[in-house]
């Protein structure tokens, strides 16, 4: 009787003792802040050429091409319908000097609301309209030679914008709801991330025969809100701007998660935003939002053998330099209207580190910019 007392005090005792030594739950971490250093950069003044019946709409992409030649698709067009069903999408060819070239797919069926332009290894321009679902591919020559997806028919009765409804519908293999970008892998594999309803990266064989899709709507690893630009680095690794979630997901070429970049430098005290109201930044580091500091707008890579990431925001109007790994390495710009300045960057093009063309939504322009990373940097 007298074991079996102590047994059980010895219990109650090993019991007690657990009971104060188990953990207090601690609060999160916060996201530790970074910092970076100012890139100084000039603009070229004036440096695309337009016949002088022409003007550039919203700049909603820009790339360039082997030779150097620029291709600018913007939301001008027809001018002719009621506001919110206006055909806007253009896509112009300049020169490697900024002459104007030409007009591509004028008057084409795909043509509704320009969202992204990409040039391929091979010089093959692809078009990607968010109004009519469909991603283009033009040989170098201007001729159309893939479609990819198609857009809503004007006979059906019930033919209206996608809505975005929560949960959405569920996806269609081959058909795209408000499509953003196209990049590829070495072996010509095509990734599309589809957009602003579905949420996902489509995969086609480089013939245009779909394989798969990966992601979904949500916020964790591997999900998305709104995808609105994709990228391929030269070892076919992938890089999403996942913009309202703000931050870039990494995925190989099978779209298996590898892991995430955020741009987590605060703003300047005195920004403004481009246009509207300056958006709340309470707990942004950990909610979000596509008007936040360091939510990807653009994506570009510049060519190997090293190779670095441009990534534009919104707010407070920055262009970053990343390595690949996700360190920032430099930063430059801030909104407004004046050359070196910034009206909402969709779009950059990079064919070397120290020459970017980014393309605005409200300056309704492309800059050319030359960076100067061994200059001292001056204040404005």
């Amino acid at each position: 009787m007298k074991h079996l007392l102590v047994a059980a005090l010895t219990l109650i005792s090993q019991g007690a003792f657990a009971q104060q030594r188990a953990p207090t739950p601690q609060p999160a971490e916060p996201a530790v802040q970074q910092t970076a250093p100012l890139i100084p950069y000039d603009s070229v003044p004036n440096f695309f050429k337009l016949p002088a019946d022409l003007n550039m709409g919203e700049a909603a992409g820009v790339a360039v091409n082997s030779k150097g030649n620029i291709f600018v698709f913007h939301r001008g067009g027809s001018s002719r319908g009621p506001a919110f069903a206006n055909t806007a999408a253009q896509l112009w060819e300049f020169g490697a000097d900024g002459r104007f070239i030409r007009e591509i797919g004028k008057n084409l069926y795909a043509w509704s609301f320009a969202h992204a332009v990409r040039v391929d290894k091979n010089d093959n321009i692809w078009a990607i309209d968010k109004g009519s679902d469909m991603i283009i591919r033009f040989n170098p020559e201007g001729r159309v030679t893939m479609v990819i997806g198609r857009k809503q028919e004007a006979s059906d009765a019930g033919t209206k914008p996608w809505a975005h409804v929560n949960p959405p519908l569920a996806p269609e293999n081959g058909r795209f709801r408000q499509p953003t970008d196209v990049t590829w892998d070495p072996a010509g594999d095509i990734f599309i991330s589809d957009g602003y309803i579905n949420s996902r990266v489509a995969k086609l064989n480089k013939d245009g025969d779909w394989i798969t899709s990966f992601g979904e709507p949500g916020k964790g690893p591997g999900q998305f809100n709104t995808p609105h630009n994709i990228v391929a680095d030269a070892s076919g690794t992938l890089y999403v701007a996942d913009r309202g979630n703000r931050r870039i997901q990494v995925f190989d070429d099978d779209g298996n998660f590898q892991r995430m970049i955020k741009i987590d430098v605060p703003p300047p005290p005195d920004a403004q935003p481009a246009i509207g109201n300056k958006p709340d930044l309470t707990n942004y580091l950990e909610s979000g939002g596509t008007m936040t500091p360091g939510a990807p707008w653009a994506l570009c890579i510049t060519p190997p053998p090293n190779q670095v990431l441009y990534v534009s925001d919104a707010f407070p109007g920055r262009i970053y330099k990343l390595s690949l790994a996700g360190k920032v390495l430099g930063m430059f710009g801030r909104s407004g209207k004046q050359l070196k300045e910034f009206g909402w960057v969709h779009a950059i093009a990079c064919p070397n580190v120290n020459t970017l063309y980014v393309a605005e939504i409200l300056n309704w322009r492309v800059q050319k910019l030359i960076l100067h990373p061994d200059q001292p940097h001056t204040s404005r």
